[in-house]
């Protein structure tokens, strides 16, 4: 194996981390931005009503 060779190999080696590391840093951005929609959406659900207290049977939990 001669110098350029091994001078090429290791070039697109480095090439290659450096890709990978892109690669990852973006699909972390994006599992953030992920992250953020969902807790937005499940903020944006409305709270149940309260239960009306003193008349029996006012509230059905229709949740559980």
């Amino acid at each position: 194996m001669d110098v350029s060779a091994i001078a090429s190999a290791a070039s697109a080696n480095a090439m290659a981390e450096v890709q990978q590391e892109a690669a990852v840093s973006v699909l972390k951005k994006t599992m953030d931005i992920q992250e953020q929609s969902a807790m937005q959406l499940l903020q944006a659900i409305p709270q149940p009503p309260a239960p009306a207290l003193g008349t029996a049977g006012g509230y059905i939990d229709t949740w559980a």
